[in-house]
């Protein structure tokens, strides 16, 4: 380690220090393997939302006919991406990930801004999913049980029960996740069986994978969009602590994580482009909107399996709700436990191990921001769409600009980190992927930010364009802020940033060391 962080580090006083000794600042190690990883990590990219609400959405209203190449080529992206990200896994494994490798390769008031935009990310992301549930949940009870209720009022009840689950072991978060999944990604699959069985007029037609189809005004936003159906992939670091070898399990599950979903969204991209035809994806999703995939399946494989469909809708959605939470509370514990956030926020529950006040904390933000979208609908019969349209699409949208900022920012700390140290020749096709990825993934925050309005739908002339994504802004600079107010009166705690359990040991060496 450099010679200042160790310095600074042991030279902390004795109060610093025992905020790392007690086994309740520790997330306890061996409990996921690689399939509990894998199911946790995937669980995020919820495929069933994404095929019924993501790709309907690029289909019609972006025009982007090759959505299935998209995906593809994204894959080839984020695979990039995750040969440095993994082999930075290898060298540190601290539940903050995004921001922990961000502060070892680009220095701790990097990792500052990065902890607070990785939280108001995430966050935002799992939060915008309880629209879409509570609206889908509210025509589930108006169609099978003819009672109306407010989307809200599930929206609440999941709230509650995702911050119960919180509180809970991790391996029983990965069965639940796991369970979830398998059965969502089955059905899924029917589906694409029976769309290839029973194609549209224009037959078994690889026309969505044409390059020419990635033309348009949309493509831009539709880069976003499919960044968000990937988001997961890049949690597995953030499970580092509590795998049983994390040297090898955290990059394994990332390219498998990958490369599942790449293939996985592409062939069910090209099923729906293939049940309508091509020709008329566009028009169909447009008329449709997420109702096209169940219109599909209605006619292919009848109602007892679209009703079925309607209800793994929603468990997947509490699955990636699930996941996001474990996230957020899983960062909010590495800056409690790095002074970024006060030290309640960095002691586990005693009893099962879960960071518990990082729970509560995404539990109370969650509650908060669905009362507040529920008490400012201001349509006059409380149009049922505004919890999809606002609270998910404008959440969903911010979350994904933030999540893909700290993948670029990510692959060039990869890249600094490897360099400082000396090791660039021994990593170089690593740099030269992670510097490839880097660029690419700039190019896509850049296009995101440009058509942010057309992103969330915003009227001509209305702020809301420049407003959402300037919350990640506003975030990067608050964390900024922090990380210069740090290394200026609290030294010592600066140069923990970054560093989780690796400062403890840090201590008990210093300790350990004579006259010490």
């Amino acid at each position: 380690m450099p010679t200042g962080r160790s310095t600074a580090t042991a030279s902390a006083p004795q109060a610093e220090i025992r905020t790392y000794k007690g086994q309740d600042r520790a997330l306890r190690a061996g409990r996921l393997g690689t399939a509990g990883l894998l199911l946790s990590v995937l669980a995020a990219s919820a495929p069933l939302m994404v095929v019924a609400g993501v790709m309907p959405t690029i289909f019609g209203v972006m025009g982007i006919v090759g959505q299935p190449l998209l995906f593809v080529i994204l894959g080839v992206v984020l695979a990039l991406f995750g040969i440095g990200y993994a082999e930075m896994s290898r060298h540190v494994h601290n539940a903050g990930a995004f921001y922990a490798y961000i502060a070892r390769g680009l220095g701790p008031t990097a990792g500052a801004s990065a902890s607070l935009v990785a939280l108001v990310a995430y966050s935002a992301m799992q939060v915008g999913v309880y629209g879409i549930l509570g609206f889908e949940i509210s025509g589930l009870f108006a169609t099978y049980l003819h009672t109306e209720i407010a989307w809200w009022i599930p929206a609440l009840l999941a709230v509650a029960a995702t911050g119960a689950l919180g509180w809970l072991k991790i391996d029983l978060n990965a069965k639940v996740l796991g369970v979830l999944l398998l059965i969502e990604c089955a059905l899924v699959v029917v589906f694409d069986l029976a769309a290839l069985g029973k194609p549209g007029p224009q037959g078994l037609s690889l026309h969505a994978f044409d390059p020419a189809t990635l033309g348009g005004a949309g493509l831009g936003t539709a880069l976003c969009f499919c960044i968000a159906a990937f988001v997961g992939f890049e949690q597995s670091p953030v499970y580092a602590e509590e795998t049983s070898k994390p040297h090898i399990v955290v990059s394994r599950v990332m390219f498998l994580a990958v490369g599942f979903v790449a293939l996985f969204f592409a062939l069910s991209a090209w099923a729906l482009s293939v049940a309508t035809g091509p020709a008329q994806i566009t028009r169909a999703a447009t008329e449709a909107g997420p109702a096209l995939l169940f219109d599909l399946t209605q006619s292919r494989l009848g109602a007892g399996f679209t009703d079925v469909l309607h209800v793994l809708f929603v468990t997947g959605m509490f699955a990636a709700m699930l996941s996001f939470h474990n996230v957020v509370a899983r960062y909010a514990f590495a800056m409690g436990r790095e002074g970024l956030l006060p030290a309640r926020f960095g002691r586990t529950n005693p009893g099962t191990g879960a960071p518990a006040t990082g729970s509560l904390l995404q539990t109370a933000v969650a509650a908060l921001v669905v009362l507040a979208f529920a008490l400012t609908d201001s349509s006059p019969a409380g149009d049922p769409t505004a919890p999809v349209l606002h609270l998910f699409t404008w959440m969903g949208s911010v979350g994904a600009l933030g999540v893909t900022a700290l993948m670029a920012a990510s692959s060039f700390a990869v890249i600094a980190f490897f360099v400082r140290r000396g090791a660039a020749g021994a990593q170089v096709w690593r740099l030269v992927a992670a510097g490839l990825a880097g660029l690419a993934l700039v190019g896509i925050v850049v296009y995101t930010v440009k058509d942010f309005g057309v992103l969330v739908a915003a009227e001509e002339g209305s702020a809301l364009g420049r407003v959402l994504p300037a919350i990640i802004g506003v975030a990067a600079l608050a964390g900024l802020a922090h990380g210069l107010v740090l290394r200026a009166r609290r030294p010592e705690v600066h140069a923990r940033i970054g560093l989780g359990n690796e400062a403890f040991r840090l201590d008990q060496a210093a300790e350990a060391a004579p006259g010490a």
